[in-house]
């Protein structure tokens, strides 16, 4: 028996007109729809005038789901995945789903459609040729902090989505530490009330902790500037201590105090070198 095929349906981000007849077509010969939250696929399907058979696939539910979602496949049955907007997958449910039909040597296939960090970043102004993209930041702890760590480090474009109700605190966590860094937020791509806001990180904390967002933001940051290189070689140094004895840690840390640098920013340094 032949088995079926996984697809991945981007949904619109907020205007129907974004959907395409790919994913109409795809929906409505599915033998099954599996959707973050039915409720609103629901919505979407009766929009359209489609009668399809639906299931649950979310966060909460996808260790339980995804052996049946499997059985569904290697019977034949074709699995269409949908999260409430957007790419399944890209920050929302369907990664595991898709390396565990990979494994089975079952056919993934991902039709295009909307991405709200790739729509945000063309209209950004921000430099779009290489970018990253952190997905939801976490609410706090320690994953939290290293993911902001990684943001303001990143010579590239950074892209991450934040919830309404925190967006002028990270924007303000950010700002402390880079308040020049240049940055956009979008919201409601697609939609009516579609905005950009664009300035540096100070600029926008200050506007956001006067003006509270309504639906999800996704937030931009210019790439971190290049390092100011000082008059001494910080690699030749470092070469020159370990040659003398030290290690790598300890050539690190004197040739940071000696030339009245930060330690992250000699590291970063060889870390060019490398």
């Amino acid at each position: 028996m032949s088995k079926g095929t996984l697809y991945l349906c981007p949904t619109p981000l907020g205007n129907l007109e974004d959907i395409t007849l790919r994913v109409l077509r795809v929906l409505r010969e599915a033998a099954l729809v599996a959707a973050e939250d039915t409720r609103v696929t629901r919505k979407l399907l009766t929009h359209f005038g489609l009668q399809v058979r639906l299931t649950s696939y979310h966060e909460h539910n996808k260790a339980k789901k995804t052996p049946y979602l499997m059985e569904c496949l290697l019977a034949g049955q074709d699995v269409a995945l949908v999260s409430d907007a957007g790419m399944p997958g890209i920050a929302d449910p369907g990664e595991e789903l898709v390396r565990e039909a990979i494994s089975r040597q079952i056919s993934v296939v991902a039709l295009p459609g909307p991405v709200a960090a790739v729509t945000a970043l063309a209209a950004s102004g921000l430099p779009a040729a290489s970018f990253v993209f952190f997905g939801f930041l976490p609410a706090r702890g320690k994953k939290r902090q290293e993911l902001a760590s990684a943001i303001l480090a990143s010579d590239r474009t950074a892209i991450f989505y934040e919830a309404p109700h925190r967006l002028a605190r990270t924007l303000t966590e950010l700002a402390v530490a880079s308040e020049q860094r240049k940055a956009v937020v979008a919201r409601e791509l697609s939609k009516v009330h579609e905005e950009f806001i664009r300035g540096t990180l100070q600029e926008l904390a200050q506007h956001f902790n006067l003006q509270a967002p309504r639906g999800e933001c996704t937030v931009l940051l210019a790439p971190r500037e290049p390092l100011p290189r000082p008059d001494v070689s910080p690699e030749l140094l470092v070469e020159e201590l370990l040659s003398g004895g030290l290690n790598k840690k300890e050539a690190i840390r004197e040739a940071a105090k000696r030339l009245g640098l930060p330690k992250r920013q000699v590291y970063s340094f060889m870390h060019e070198k490398e």
